[in-house]
């Protein structure tokens, strides 16, 4: 990576390209989650145009296929090379594949896939609730997995993409599948986004000693994604119009982008862990949600809670199917 550079000013409206500007990546090797499409397709590019080689992890690696081909036929000459891994986050066989598949360090992952607000209750073929177990539960496996190509890269960075959305709701820990209190799509999204954070927060005390770095982030208000794909869209403006929901100003999948690439690449957060970013920036405690846009609640930086899901989330990836309609 390259010399730490003049600070530069970066915000809300700022680009994945514009971060990445003068980042040399050559010889790093980076993995992006949900590369398919939205955000995830931007991270790529701009983390292979400073020269990274990055492995798009898809669940659906056809549409990972064409998005390398597409992305190839538009990258700077000497960006780096593009491979398709497939990787379903609801199915651990996926997941332990994909690990043992890994050879050499890994210097940067960005767990950037997720699922958002479907309007009935779906469990995987484990039993958990899904938006846990795939935001989650699926990345802290994989990145688990990789732990020791992360430590053998030197300085590597995990990125954790969370949101705005963490404020529904935190961890409940006594009921994280909703087989006691009825489902809400809402706050089953809202407590899949904390665990996002906190697992930043457990990873950046756990492996500081391998120097690996961990920091979440909300991407912000991007409509051209298919994170929302499962939402019922009447639903969302039923909430919207109720002040239940507020959003923050909408993003480009370009500005969207720009705060995974930071946390991934930039030199002007070296060294930084543990950390909730959003804009750009470190993002300032709320207290409440109300109407609240941006901010992190304290619970999804609270590091009893991080310590707590880490020994729960280790429990849940280690256990048989115990799978109950």
């Amino acid at each position: 990576m390259s010399a730490p550079q003049t600070p530069r000013t970066f915000g809300a409206s700022t680009t994945a390209a514009e971060v990445i500007d003068g980042v040399d990546l050559h010889g790093r090797r980076a993995v992006v989650t949900g590369a398919s499409s939205g955000i995830g397709v931007e991270t790529v590019r701009a983390l292979a145009a400073a020269g990274a080689d990055v492995t798009l992890a898809v669940r659906d690696t056809d549409a990972g296929a064409k998005v390398a081909v597409r992305l190839g036929s538009e990258l700077p000459y000497r960006a780096g090379k593009l491979t398709v891994g497939r990787l379903d986050l609801a199915d651990r066989s996926t997941v332990a594949e994909f690990v043992a598949a890994w050879q050499g360090p890994l210097h940067i992952l960005v767990n950037n896939a997720g699922v958002m607000a479907p309007p009935q209750l779906v469990r995987t073929p484990d039993g958990r609730e899904l938006q846990f177990a795939v935001n989650h539960l699926g990345h802290f496996a994989l990145t688990t997995g990789l732990h020791p190509a992360l430590a053998a890269a030197g300085g590597a960075r995990v990125v954790s993409v969370s949101s705005i959305g963490h404020l529904f709701s935190p961890v409940v820990f006594d009921d994280l599948d909703y087989r006691y209190r009825p489902y809400d799509p809402w706050t089953s999204y809202g407590q899949s986004k904390t665990a996002n954070a906190l697992f930043a927060v457990g990873a950046a005390e756990r492996w500081a000693d391998d120097g690996i770095t961990a920091n979440a982030l909300m991407p912000g208000n991007i409509a051209d994604t298919a994170l929302a794909r499962h939402m019922d869209m009447q639903q969302v403006a039923d909430f919207i119009a109720s002040g239940e929901l507020a959003l923050p100003p909408g993003k480009t999948v370009e500005q969207g982008a720009a705060t995974s690439v930071l946390l991934a690449a930039s030199p002007t957060v070296q060294g930084v862990t543990g950390r909730y970013f959003e804009d750009c920036s470190q993002s300032d405690q709320v207290t409440e949600r109300a109407t609240a846009v941006t901010g992190v609640a304290p619970y999804a930086l609270n590091r009893e809670n991080a310590a707590r899901l880490w020994a729960v989330s280790e429990d849940l990836v280690r256990q048989p199917s115990t799978f109950r309609a």
